[in-house]
Protein backbone atom coordinates (compact mmCIF):
# COMPACT_ATOMS: atom_id res chain seq x y z
CA UNK A 1 0.00 0.00 0.00
CA UNK A 2 2.90 2.39 1.05
CA UNK A 3 4.34 2.06 -2.68
CA UNK A 4 1.10 2.83 -4.33
CA UNK A 5 0.66 6.13 -2.78
CA UNK A 6 4.21 7.38 -3.33
CA UNK A 7 5.39 11.21 -3.82
CA UNK A 8 4.06 11.29 -7.44
CA UNK A 9 0.72 9.57 -6.75
CA UNK A 10 -0.19 12.21 -4.08
CA UNK A 11 0.41 14.56 -6.46
CA UNK A 12 -1.84 13.16 -9.12
CA UNK A 13 -4.48 12.87 -6.28
CA UNK A 14 -4.27 16.70 -5.48
CA UNK A 15 -4.43 16.97 -9.17
CA UNK A 16 -6.77 15.23 -9.65
CA UNK A 17 -8.74 16.96 -6.91
CA UNK A 18 -8.31 20.23 -8.17
CA UNK A 19 -9.43 19.20 -11.29
CA UNK A 20 -12.70 17.70 -10.18
CA UNK A 21 -12.98 21.23 -8.06
CA UNK A 22 -13.03 22.99 -10.90
CA UNK A 23 -15.19 20.99 -13.18
CA UNK A 24 -17.71 21.21 -10.31
CA UNK A 25 -17.75 25.23 -10.40
CA UNK A 26 -17.45 25.04 -13.88
CA UNK A 27 -20.80 23.04 -14.93
CA UNK A 28 -22.88 23.90 -11.41
CA UNK A 29 -22.09 27.79 -10.16
CA UNK A 30 -25.43 28.12 -12.39
CA UNK A 31 -27.14 26.62 -9.80
CA UNK A 32 -25.67 28.61 -7.06
CA UNK A 33 -25.62 32.17 -7.83
CA UNK A 34 -27.87 33.77 -10.37
CA UNK A 35 -24.96 35.54 -12.21
CA UNK A 36 -24.12 32.52 -13.53
CA UNK A 37 -27.27 31.43 -14.30
CA UNK A 38 -27.26 32.19 -18.34
CA UNK A 39 -23.35 32.10 -18.83
CA UNK A 40 -21.52 29.39 -20.39
CA UNK A 41 -18.26 30.45 -22.01
CA UNK A 42 -16.97 33.15 -18.71
CA UNK A 43 -16.76 29.76 -16.62
CA UNK A 44 -15.49 27.74 -19.03
CA UNK A 45 -12.64 30.40 -20.02
CA UNK A 46 -12.18 30.72 -15.99
CA UNK A 47 -12.17 27.23 -14.73
CA UNK A 48 -12.07 25.10 -17.95
CA UNK A 49 -8.07 25.38 -19.02
CA UNK A 50 -7.08 25.20 -15.07
CA UNK A 51 -9.10 22.01 -14.92
CA UNK A 52 -7.80 20.36 -18.20
CA UNK A 53 -4.44 21.33 -17.15
CA UNK A 54 -4.80 19.80 -13.45
CA UNK A 55 -6.18 16.80 -15.40
CA UNK A 56 -3.03 16.56 -17.90
CA UNK A 57 -0.98 16.85 -14.77
CA UNK A 58 -2.74 14.62 -12.92
CA UNK A 59 -2.50 11.92 -15.27
CA UNK A 60 0.98 12.51 -15.80
CA UNK A 61 1.78 12.11 -12.34
CA UNK A 62 -0.11 8.87 -11.64
CA UNK A 63 0.95 7.23 -14.74
CA UNK A 64 4.71 8.02 -13.41
CA UNK A 65 3.57 6.84 -10.01
CA UNK A 66 1.63 3.25 -11.67
CA UNK A 67 2.95 2.83 -14.79
CA UNK A 68 -1.13 2.26 -16.12
CA UNK A 69 -3.29 4.58 -17.54
CA UNK A 70 -6.36 2.49 -16.03
CA UNK A 71 -4.87 3.06 -12.93
CA UNK A 72 -4.62 6.58 -13.45
CA UNK A 73 -8.09 6.63 -15.28
CA UNK A 74 -9.44 4.68 -11.57
CA UNK A 75 -8.50 7.07 -9.31
CA UNK A 76 -9.47 9.88 -11.08
CA UNK A 77 -12.91 9.16 -11.63
CA UNK A 78 -12.47 7.33 -7.52
CA UNK A 79 -11.79 11.39 -6.51
CA UNK A 80 -14.37 12.66 -8.33
CA UNK A 81 -16.35 11.12 -5.36
CA UNK A 82 -14.62 12.57 -3.37
CA UNK A 83 -15.19 16.02 -4.15
CA UNK A 84 -18.29 16.00 -5.96
CA UNK A 85 -20.68 15.00 -2.83
CA UNK A 86 -19.18 17.54 -0.38
CA UNK A 87 -19.02 20.57 -2.97
CA UNK A 88 -22.66 19.65 -3.76
CA UNK A 89 -23.87 19.43 -0.06
CA UNK A 90 -22.15 22.75 0.76
CA UNK A 91 -23.00 24.55 -1.83
CA UNK A 92 -26.53 23.36 -2.84
CA UNK A 93 -27.61 21.39 0.70
CA UNK A 94 -28.21 18.16 -1.29
CA UNK A 95 -27.45 15.51 1.01
CA UNK A 96 -24.79 12.45 -0.13
CA UNK A 97 -26.37 10.39 2.96
CA UNK A 98 -29.05 8.49 0.36
CA UNK A 99 -28.59 4.66 -0.14
CA UNK A 100 -27.84 5.12 -4.01
CA UNK A 101 -25.25 8.03 -3.09
CA UNK A 102 -23.36 6.34 -0.64
CA UNK A 103 -23.38 2.82 -2.20
CA UNK A 104 -21.78 4.40 -5.56
CA UNK A 105 -19.03 5.93 -3.32
CA UNK A 106 -18.72 2.60 -1.38
CA UNK A 107 -18.14 1.01 -4.80
CA UNK A 108 -15.65 3.79 -5.85
CA UNK A 109 -13.59 2.99 -2.86
CA UNK A 110 -13.31 -0.78 -3.67
CA UNK A 111 -12.51 0.45 -7.13
CA UNK A 112 -9.12 2.18 -5.31
CA UNK A 113 -8.40 -0.80 -3.11
CA UNK A 114 -8.58 -2.97 -6.12
CA UNK A 115 -6.58 -0.42 -7.88
CA UNK A 116 -3.92 -0.58 -4.67
CA UNK A 117 -4.08 -4.50 -3.42
CA UNK A 118 -4.17 -6.06 -7.01
CA UNK A 119 -1.20 -6.04 -8.89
Amino acid sequence: MLEFFNIKMIYAICFFVAGHCLGWYAHNLQFVNEFWKDKVVLPTIIFGIPCLLAFWWGTKFAMEASGELWTARFVAAVFSYLTFPIMTWWYLGESMFTLKTISCVFLAFCILLIQIFVK
